[in-house]
């Protein structure tokens, strides 16, 4: 065995054949069995001596896995010292020197657009609007409700439904809701 103070430093670990680790009968002459440092895992994977497909099924789930491992046994993220301080959003900027005709401008301003806007409020078109839009509301309600009868009474399911009317009964009724619906 070799001391630790006898290794090169450009080797961090030494190189082991497989002449000293596996046995004569499960020696191949092709792959070398090679263990300590390894730039990547398929390179180790490759110095194993397995069979071809064994191998390749190696060489495919092995990052896979790692994959998952480190997934499932990460840490969650956790607060650090700081969380409880408030941030710097916190802590009021510098007071900023007033001036004098700015501020005059923006009450001006301020004003001028509330007098705008109550204008507007009390305007007759947006009253006029108003009451046009609550009586569209109520009229579009009614039409979807008469389409929606006017349905269920032909599938016959629903409020509207002819299911226990004899089919000219039916028929009747059908006409006499489309023809208050306005459809034809």
């Amino acid at each position: 065995m070799v001391s630790p103070s006898c290794l090169p430093l450009s080797d961090p670990l030494p190189q082991i054949t497989s002449a000293a680790v596996v046995p004569k009968k499960f020696r191949n002459p092709q792959r070398k069995l090679h263990i300590g440092y390894s730039k990547s895992p398929t390179r180790f994977l490759k110095s194993i001596p397995l069979s071809p497909s064994l191998h390749a099924a190696l060489q495919k789930t092995v990052p896979l896995v790692a994959s998952v491992a480190i997934l499932l046994w990460s840490n969650p993220a956790k607060a650090g010292f700081l969380s409880g301080l408030p941030g710097i959003e916190s802590v009021p900027g510098p007071q900023l020197p007033q001036i004098d005709f700015l501020n005059r401008f923006n009450e001006e301003n301020q004003k001028k657009y509330a007098e705008f806007d109550e204008r507007f409020k009390t305007s007759p078109l947006l009253k006029k609007l108003l009451e046009q839009s609550k009586l569209n509301k109520e009229k579009n309600r009614q039409e979807i409700q008469d389409k929606y009868c006017i349905r269920g009474a032909e599938w016959g399911v629903g409020d509207c439904s002819a299911e226990g009317m004899s089919s000219e009964d039916r028929e009747n009724f059908i006409a006499m809701l489309k023809q208050k619906a306005g459809v034809k």
